[in-house]
């Protein structure tokens, strides 16, 4: 894990500094030339590409899973792990449900009522990582925001491992949720496939799920041919730490996320020995764990007090941000660009990439600024019903009228005035 102490130059500098160093070491991605191949060769250029990146020690002869190969993953588990993804699928549920919109008409002081509500969309495309890895939990965090949103179909795509085949645990997650619809396909060209379709995939509406450098770019360029939910990419950690944290604590959360990869890790505290204490039980940790990125960049700030800490954190807007503070609660209040706030010392990240039920599926790279977790929103759009009886069509259309003119369209306006 590679370290970098960042003298405090305010928050918006000190956060672009540790944004900058943090990307560095990321490689070029582009992902136009394998659209390209998708769009033109169909299935064939999938099996093509998926022989080429992921199945390296076996065949694969087709890019749809038999869901019955689910449904025996599914009854294969052993009982502890098919507890928690039922446990983890419970909150996880309960929590997407708990967003779903209201509808309400509003009444307008010319007689008139606009009606709003949402509506799924048709068809939803769901990414799970995969490949030498398996992640239900992405599987479970997608599928069951799509389902709470009311989604009607919903597709599945996950890269085979080395010998052509489907993590049977990402296959015993699709089961519990119900989904059928599954393809072995990975990267950037399962990304377009979802959008443009081939011979034996349907087109989606709406594509969701984190992914590598080369899915987030597929998905940048396949948005406005459908939606996406955001472009999540490599895991981010930002730490508050305050006076009294337990470091060796600290250092097993950084680790846990930088097992995901090479993404920003962030430490943030107003005392130095603090700083040093984390530094020491992160680097003694992640050289005991081969999992953990050796490239993982961990930028350790010195903060004047900790109001400067949650101005970093927003300026920064990490993907998570944990805060080992004894007012967490009320500082966590003031956060507001983070994809999840973990407040107190208890909640560890992990919690929410599992079981917790917030979902895992969070904005990197900044992007909390503008968006922020998965959930069923992502699924749905909003439709407007307008009402307008004659009376109310009077009282309205002189002002449309003169916004109309005004603006240099006068049939508008004449398509107004005659219901006068």
């Amino acid at each position: 894990m590679k370290v970098q102490r960042f003298e405090w130059a305010g928050a918006a500098a000190t956060a672009a500094a540790v944004r900058s160093w943090s990307a560095e070491a990321a490689p070029p991605v582009e992902v136009d030339s394998i659209g390209g191949l998708v769009r033109e060769g169909g299935d064939a250029a999938l099996l093509a590409l998926t022989r080429r990146y992921d199945v390296t020690d076996g065949e694969i002869e087709a890019i749809r899973v038999d869901p019955a190969d689910a449904q025996a993953a599914l009854a294969a588990l052993e009982p502890p792990l098919l507890e928690a993804l039922e446990t983890a699928a419970a909150n996880i549920r309960t929590v997407a449900e708990a967003q779903l919109g209201i509808e309400r008409t509003v009444e307008l002081p010319q007689g008139h009522t606009v009606r709003l509500r949402e509506v799924p969309v048709g068809a939803a495309g769901i990414y799970a990582p995969g490949g030498r890895a398996a992640y239900p939990s992405s599987v479970l965090m997608t599928a069951l925001s799509a389902q709470a949103a009311g989604v009607g179909r919903i597709a599945l795509a996950t890269p085979p491992g080395p010998d052509g085949r489907v993590r049977p645990t990402t296959l015993a997650a699709a089961a519990l949720c119900g989904i059928e619809e599954i393809y072995a396909m990975g990267g950037a060209q399962a990304i377009f496939a979802l959008a443009f379709g081939t011979e034996t995939i349907e087109p989606v509406d709406v594509i969701a799920g984190p992914g590598n450098p080369w899915v987030i770019e597929a998905k940048r360029a396949v948005y406005g041919t459908v939606g996406i939910d955001s472009l999540a990419g490599p895991s981010e950690l930002m730490v508050i730490a305050g006076h009294d944290t337990e470091p060796e604590w600290v250092a097993f959360d950084l680790c846990a996320q930088a097992e995901h990869g090479d993404g920003a890790l962030l430490v943030a505290a107003v005392e130095l020995h603090v700083l040093d204490a984390v530094a020491e039980a992160t680097a003694a940790l992640a050289a005991e764990r081969p999992g953990v990125s050796g490239a993982a960049p961990l930028a350790l700030v010195h903060v004047p007090d900790s109001a400067d800490a949650v101005d970093l954190c927003n300026a920064f807007a990490p993907e998570h941000v944990e805060i080992f503070e004894e007012d967490a609660s009320l500082l966590a209040e003031r956060i507001t660009t983070a994809g999840c706030v973990f407040a107190g010392r208890w909640g560890a990240t992990a919690f929410g990439d599992y079981a917790a039920g917030s979902n895992h599926v969070l904005p990197t790279g900044g992007a909390g600024r503008f968006t922020g977790p998965l959930g069923p929103a992502a699924f749905r759009r909003r439709i407007s019903t307008v009402e307008i009886d004659k009376a109310a069509a009077a009282a309205l259309a002189p002002s449309v009228e003169e916004i109309a003119r005004a603006e240099g369209f006068p049939v508008h306006a004449e398509s107004a005035m005659i219901r006068k």
